[in-house]
């Protein structure tokens, strides 16, 4: 709710893991040494330092929480850049690998370069890949990584004993953080030796599956006790599925060459063999290139169209029963003339490669479809960590405008060039919230990401600028020519309920131009678009938008800069201006009546004129304000509009 006129705007409450908040007051020289430390990677422990350090000399209080305000504010940054550097290697593994795989040779260098960067990824101190031998009935070590122990590389292990054998049992991936002390698992005396020779503790294994069909386990283990987490369990399962892979393109390369061996009588068959493979380098080559030149998923699909001599689609919806078998069993499959392979990443499905109107498909053609899949699956992994890095962006940028008033106008203006937004153009700010209760904190938590997703998305399209605050989120955006501030608000509100299926309620702040000229104008419009949303829910318009000047003269107490003119111009501003072009007398016709208790005759008493006069004057006021004038809601509006023109009129001579 809007404050006392004469209290300033209110600020949005602190962040729970900002301590003082972001309008914290600044102390002029504390980012230094942090920032030192951000640049040559310092640990987590170096950023104690200075706050110790100003303790130890004595520094004013002040200062030492500016400094711990500060070094929050740093760790945080030092984790996004760690989780940044993370996300990223783990692409370029995956990316890597998927190109190893795309041109396939020797069979032994993908899989060990696999193991190596699952072990350099999860930073375990062991990783492993073991087979399953059909014949004797039990997984074997195939490739080992870090392994010392020569017993340990030599295991075998039976179907259900140990870690491994229960995963290539059941197809599951289990972990432990303390193997020996684990008992779900059979502990026979030589497997247990192996892992005690090797001093394994923390165990993680995945199944490498080809179908229903379990072939192996993709393991990563330390010689300590560790919790693996989500992601890490699902990054070795990527990997787990590029080392599946690589052995199905290794069979069916063995397979190939079997049968071309079986039939060299026959040239035609050869001919057609190498022309498969011409195709399949061929694509491996247009792939690897869309990769490189940074092309999209509709590039790779019309890449593989041409190389396949069919039409190849992207979707991002295809037959549920198809796409559910091809994403479980890591193959294109056929429905109906169709085949369908999935586009899917560590269990996400992202849609699917469609091949329309090609009942026959031969396996190396049904290979390039699939690998197709996987490249498709890598770009689109990449574009949303592009994007997801460009609203962090844009969303810093606006922090900056609400709450660092002492930057740089020229760096935020070259910063905002460079996310296509311009902040020299008139801007409103709008607040945005979602009404309707979640269940539960953990329901709440999503709700507001998918509102901050769906407002970074509508501001990058409108070259603006988005960000999370105070539960719901603030955006920055442009005011095309002739629109106004509520519209904005209307349509921002429709946008992003939409887009999150729950009512969003939408305040919007009056028009700002020239923002990095003006240091407090982002933040004083974002109160005032703080206060209309309040009001819009206090007045049961949840899922609405609104700018001030939809309140009346209530609007003279949400705006942030009490724009009496604007208030007396929207409420009988056609008055004054018929009076200034006619020469008549209707504005004082007008004071009058109402000083008059709303009585005709008592007015023409006051004004010393006809009570037809009167009469008439009042007949023109309703043709010029509205059948509705005397309403009380508008009388109300209309009366005080009136003695603030009075009070704003300069003072006669």
């Amino acid at each position: 709710m809007p404050r006392d006129h004469a209290q300033p705007a209110a600020r949005p409450a602190p962040h729970a893991d900002e301590p003082g908040g972001p309008d914290a007051p600044a102390t002029p020289g504390v980012e230094t040494p942090f920032l030192e430390l951000l640049a040559r990677g310092a640990s987590a422990d170096a950023y104690e330092q200075p706050a110790l350090l100003a303790r130890a000399e004595g520094a004013p209080a002040g200062r030492v929480a500016a400094l711990e305000r500060a070094k929050g504010l740093a760790l945080r940054v030092r984790s996004d850049l760690e989780d940044r550097r993370r996300r990223e290697a783990e692409l370029s593994a995956l990316f890597e690998t998927a190109h190893d795989l795309a041109g396939l040779r020797d069979l032994d260098a993908v899989l060990r370069a696999i193991v190596q960067r699952a072990r350099s990824l999860l930073g375990t101190d062991v990783a492993y890949l073991s087979l399953n031998d059909p014949a004797r009935g039990d997984t074997y070590m195939r490739v080992t990584e870090g392994s010392v122990a020569a017993r340990f590389q030599q295991l075998r292990l039976g179907m259900g004993e140990g870690l491994g054998g229960l995963v290539a049992q059941t197809a599951r991936p289990y972990v432990t953080d303390d193997y020996f002390a684990d008992a779900r698992f059979q502990h026979t005396r030589a497997i247990d030796a192996g892992v005690r020779d090797e001093g394994l503790v923390a165990i993680l294994g995945v199944p490498l599956t080809l179908g229903h069909h379990v072939i192996g386990v993709l393991f990563a283990a330390d010689r300590r006790a560790r919790v693996f987490e989500r992601e890490q369990i699902a990054l070795l399962g990527s990997f787990a599925a590029l080392a599946a892979a690589a052995l199905d393109a290794a069979n069916l390369l063995a397979e190939t060459r079997s049968a071309l061996a079986g039939l060299e009588h026959a040239n035609e068959i050869i001919r057609d063999r190498s022309g498969v493979i011409e195709r399949a380098s061929d694509i491996h080559d247009r792939l690897t290139e869309l990769v490189l030149r940074g092309g999209g998923v509709h590039d790779v699909a019309a890449a593989v169209s041409e190389v396949l001599a069919a039409t190849v689609d992207f979707t991002e919806s295809a037959a549920a029963p198809a796409l559910e078998e091809s994403r479980a069993e890591g193959h294109a499959v056929r429905h109906g003339d169709d085949w369908i392979a999935a586009v899917a990443a560590g269990g996400e499905q992202l849609g699917a490669l469609v091949l329309r109107d090609h009942p026959g498909l031969d396996p190396v053609d049904q290979l390039v479809l699939e690998r197709a899949a996987m490249v498709t699956s890598l770009l689109l992994l990449a574009r949303r960590s592009a994007a997801e890095a460009e609203q962090r962006v844009r969303g810093e940028l606006l922090d900056d405008l609400l709450d660092a008033r002492d930057r740089d106008p020229r760096l935020l203006r070259d910063r905002a060039r460079r996310l296509d937004a311009d902040l020299d153009a008139t801007h409103v700010v709008l607040a945005a919230r979602i009404d309707a209760p979640a269940p539960d904190a953990e329901q709440e938590a999503d709700a507001r990401r998918r509102l901050w997703s769906a407002a970074s998305h509508l501001a990058a399209t409108r070259q603006g600028l988005a960000a999370a605050r105070d539960g719901g989120t603030v955006l920055l955006l442009p005011l095309a020519e002739g629109d106004a501030a509520t519209e904005l608000a209307r349509r921002t509100a429709l946008h992003l309920g939409t887009a999150v299926h729950e009512a969003v309620t939408v305040g919007a702040s009056a028009p700002l131009t020239h923002l990095t000229g003006r240091p407090d104008a982002v933040a004083a419009a974002y109160a005032e678009a703080g206060r209309c949303l309040d009001a819009l829910r206090l007045l049961g318009r949840r899922g609405d938008g609104a700018a001030a000047e939809d309140f009346g003269f209530l609007g003279l107490l949400l705006a942030g800069e009490r724009d009496v003119t604007g208030f007396v111009r929207r409420t009988v501003g056609e008055v004054v201006a018929y009076d200034e072009r006619r020469g008549t007398d209707l504005l004082r016709t007008l004071d009058a009546y109402f000083a008059c208790g709303m009585s005709p005759a008592r007015t023409k008493d006051a004004l010393h004129v006809h009570v037809n006069t009167v009469a008439q004057r009042l007949e023109r006021v309703g043709r010029l304000l509205g059948a509705d004038w005397q309403s009380p809601a508008r009388a109300l509006e209309i009366q005080l509009a009136l003695r603030l023109h009075r009070l704003s009129a300069p003072a006669p001579r």
